[in-house]
């Protein structure tokens, strides 16, 4: 298998109130709307957008790794109002450890409604189903708990606490390792 067997044409998928598609330009606002939230910026590796060309260019860096082929995050849109209210998808794919990383970002309006579980649940599946990986990890910030909770109901166990080992707005910050194996492999 080859990555660009799974993200030269990436899949859309569903949950029940998710639509997991390819980023567009015509969600330039809706992105920017979160992506500039302090709040939502506060444990992510990305600073907050000062500009709607931050946005524009977040936007087009993923859309060059689609026309290349490469790993690339799916939007996710709310079914009820059609809008763009984050992303998942995975960060790298070591084919080789049938190995995969998940990040994932979700608007502060949508917080503390399951969403996000809902959303990483279906990609971990795609995950097994599609790119056949035996291993998918996530970490987040020691302080972050609700990514934390995220996942934990999305399967994943806490594997322990990375020292040091994010460079991040300007200082070495520590994270918490979380994965989910597949078994019967």
């Amino acid at each position: 298998m080859k990555i660009e067997d799974i993200f030269g044409d990436l899949a859309t998928l569903e949950t029940d109130r998710t639509v997991i598609r390819k980023l567009k330009i015509d969600d330039l606002p809706d992105m920017y709307a979160y992506c500039s939230d302090d709040v939502v910026s506060q444990y992510t590796t990305w600073d907050t957008h000062q500009t709607l060309d931050d946005t524009k260019r977040f936007i087009e860096f993923v859309w060059k790794a689609y026309n290349n082929h490469e790993v690339a995050p799916w939007g996710i849109e709310d079914k009820q109002t059609s809008k763009l209210i984050g992303t998942c998808g995975f960060v790298y794919w070591n084919i080789a450890h049938s190995r995969a990383e998940l990040g994932y970002a979700l608007s502060k309006d949508f917080w503390g409604q399951g969403l996000m579980s809902e959303v990483v649940g279906k990609i971990i599946d795609f995950g097994w189903k599609n790119m056949n990986l035996v291993r998918i990890e996530a970490r987040c910030h020691l302080a972050n708990i609700g990514s934390a909770r995220v996942m934990e109901k999305s399967g994943m166990v806490f594997e322990g606490i990375l020292r040091k080992h994010l460079y991040t707005k300007g200082e070495h910050q520590d994270v918490n390792m979380y994965a989910i194996i597949r078994e019967g492999v």
